[in-house]
């Protein structure tokens, strides 16, 4: 009896006793990922009185714990809470495995499960052996460099894992619109050949430092382009890091050096060359050949620095439309201000005869052709991975149509100013007028396939602009029709610029609006806009100057001219001076301390304050250009208000003569009569 009780006791309590069961090895996860920590039964267990308890054996902290049917959170050491989690749906099947979250390097160690349950109790040890990570550093700070130098940016592994086992380094430049490989390691391999064209033979990685896990990279003679933020990704097994270095360019190279020498001789030279110029008119040198050689030189000189520094600009900080368009309006800039040179009266008898070649259909032929160039670029770079080419067909057809009305233009007025032909009649301010409506008209079809077209409804915008300044030659033919009054004439000669003008602006605005530079695009246009005016009343004020001068010869206006009109013309020289002056030494000196503050101010910090120069030289110089638009209008103006006084003196005297015809006919008619009738007598 007592040795059968014996084996049914012992058959019992191995009946109802239970066996846990962990992991045959140690466990190896990867740094920031979840691992799960077997541990369970081969049969379910009562969840009466059933608990399990998670501890790690070295400090016995508690890992989690599962107690009266429920996990029990908030018995979780700090460290644990919301990263040890049960599987409580699959705790009544007899599993208590634990799944711990956003594994730590701290995490590695040897954690205990234990199960109560009933008068019964077991245990089992599951081990991290190690938590695999792969850290990757590089530069704490960003890295200064100058251009020309040579510099190094760092990346070195620092795992356990050997340099044999990195499948993959890569080197990237990372920008707002571009990603470009610098250089490629992979499988123990470097490929030079991978890397983008700007960085093709000036990268490379120290080859004898690859074992130690230095993956740092060369850059040899820095451009400014290179400037920016590089990323090293290194790729090891299923693990994968990045460290992350900003190379600033700071510091002035020799290019900064030579910009800023030209900005200040350009800026420098121009207020000397003004301070000689009124030093000369002081001492009453006016008809010297000094003043003359001093005005060439204030012309020529400053904006040629100013060209020069553009130049230098565009191969160390500037963009395309930026450069290419400043570079352009500072060679031509002499153009106006010679052009100019003829309106200051004490100047009169030093003007040379070759001065009359510098007229303003040059600059605005010139660069008009400039300005479209720069667009065509910029439409060939954008359409340059697309499979449809009617973009780039119609940019084409449209530059060289541009190209060829301009060229037309100038050669026109160059056969005109070598024969010293003087158009007199308004034929010929109708054959310009022409050309330059196929100019902007084809201008603005290139800005429409260009930056798309808003509205189908804007290709009758530029006929309705056409018609406005059409009407500008007829204005004294309507006046000498209809007989408008002086205040009339004026209106309409303020009238129709403004109106041409606020319309151009508009379809600009339209048109440009999506872009992000639309604000410097715009000061172009409109600069271009105001030389397009400036050609047509220079051509209506040369055609129609003869009747004024007519008028003068045929009267003595000159001898009664009274002293407040003397008075006048004098203020008017003098503003002519002032504006003279101010594009001629003032906006030189602007743009010159403009571009010196931005590059200083990019080399010292890095990013430029100014995203655009455009908005800083071009204002100025439409103000400028205004100037002499205006002073063209007021002398249209006064051209027509002389053909008008002209036509109604001519009219008065046409309607006088004919009332003396008409008395002495009468009175011839009298005195004839009573001899009529003595002959009757007789």
């Amino acid at each position: 009896m007592n040795i059968t009780f014996v084996v049914v006791a012992i058959l019992l309590v191995v009946a109802d006793g239970f066996t846990l069961r962990g992991p045959s090895a140690p466990l190896v996860a990867l740094l920031g990922s979840s691992v799960v920590l077997p541990c369970y039964t081969d049969k379910p267990l009562p969840m009466k009185g059933l608990e399990v308890e998670w501890r790690r054996t070295d400090s016995e902290t508690l890992v989690h714990l599962f107690q009266y049917g429920e996990s029990r959170p908030e018995a979780q050491q700090q460290d644990y809470q919301d990263r040890a989690h049960f599987f409580t749906d699959q705790i009544q099947h007899g599993n208590f495995s634990l799944r711990l979250d956003n594994l730590r390097t701290e995490d590695k160690g040897i954690y205990r499960c234990k199960v109560y349950s009933q008068q019964f109790a077991d245990k089992t040890l599951v081990e991290i052996k190690y938590v695999e990570y792969l850290l990757v550093s590089g530069s704490s700070r960003s890295i200064s460099a100058s251009v020309g130098e040579d510099v190094t940016l760092n990346c070195s592994v620092d795992s356990h894992i050997k340099p044999k086992h990195i499948k993959k380094v890569s080197w990237r430049k990372t920008d707002e619109d571009e990603d470009i490989l610098v250089l490629l390691y992979q499988n123990n391999e470097t490929f030079p050949g991978s890397s983008d064209l700007q960085y093709r033979d000036r990268v490379e990685f120290f080859t004898d430092e690859i074992p130690k896990g230095n993956f740092s990279l060369r850059l040899k003679s820095v451009r400014t382009e290179d400037k920016g933020v590089y990323i090293c990704q290194v790729f090891a097994g299923g693990l994968s890091a990045n460290t992350t270095v900003v190379l600033e360019q700071l510091g002035f190279s020799s290019r900064h050096i030579t910009v800023l020498f030209f900005c200040v001789v350009a800026g420098f030279g121009a207020v000397l060359l003004l301070c000689c110029l009124i030093y000369c008119r002081v001492k009453n040198t006016e008809n010297s050949r000094t003043i003359w050689n001093l005005h060439l030189s204030l012309v020529f000189c400053p904006n040629v620095c100013m060209f020069s520094a553009f130049v230098l600009w565009a191969l160390t900080e500037g963009f395309l439309h930026e450069t290419v368009t400043c570079c352009a309006l500072f060679i031509l800039r002499p153009v106006m201000l010679i052009w100019a040179l003829s309106y200051l009266n004490y100047l009169k008898d030093d003007i040379k005869t070759w001065i009359r070649f510098f007229r303003i259909t040059s600059e605005f032929t010139v660069f008009t052709v400039v300005v479209n160039s720069v667009i065509f670029t910029d439409v060939w770079r954008k359409t340059a991975h697309d499979t449809v080419w009617v973009h780039r067909v119609v940019s084409g057809l449209c530059f060289g149509g541009v190209l060829l009305w301009c060229l037309t233009l100038s050669g026109k007025e160059f056969r005109r100013l070598c024969s010293q032909e003087r158009p007199r009649r308004a034929s010929s301010i109708i054959r310009t007028l022409f050309f330059l409506f196929w100019i902007i008209l084809i201008q603005l079809i290139q800005l429409f396939s260009s930056f798309k077209i808003p509205s189908p409804a804007f290709v009758v915008v530029p006929w309705v602009a056409a018609l406005l300044f059409f009407c500008i030659p007829l204005l004294p033919r309507l006046q000498a029709v209809f007989n408008f009054q002086r205040g009339w004439i004026t209106l309409w000669m303020i009238t129709i610029p403004l109106l041409d003008i606020i319309l151009y602006v508009y379809i600009l605005l339209t048109i440009l609006e999506r872009e992000k530079d639309y604000l410097g695009w715009i000061c172009i246009m409109l600069f271009l806009e105001v030389l397009k005016m400036m050609v047509i009343f220079e051509y209506c004020v040369t055609v129609f100057s003869f009747v004024s001068t007519r008028a003068e010869h045929s009267g003595n206006q000159r001898r009664q001219q009274t002293e407040t009109n003397q008075q006048r013309s004098n203020t008017l020289d003098l503003c002519k001076f002032i504006m003279y002056m101010f594009g001629a030494v003032g906006l030189v000196l602007l743009n010159s301390v403009t571009l010196a503050a931005e590059l200083i101010l990019k080399a010292r910090n890095g990013e430029r304050v100014l995203k655009d120069l455009r908005l800083i030289v071009f204002p100025p110089e439409c103000v400028f250009a205004l100037y002499w638009l205006i002073l063209l209008i007021h002398a249209y103006w006064k051209v027509s208000i002389t053909e008008f006084t002209h036509n109604r003196k001519n009219t008065h005297q046409r309607h006088s003569r004919q009332l003396r015809d008409s008395a002495e006919t009468h009175e011839m008619e009298n005195l004839s009569a009573p001899d009529s009738a003595v002959s009757h007598t007789q």
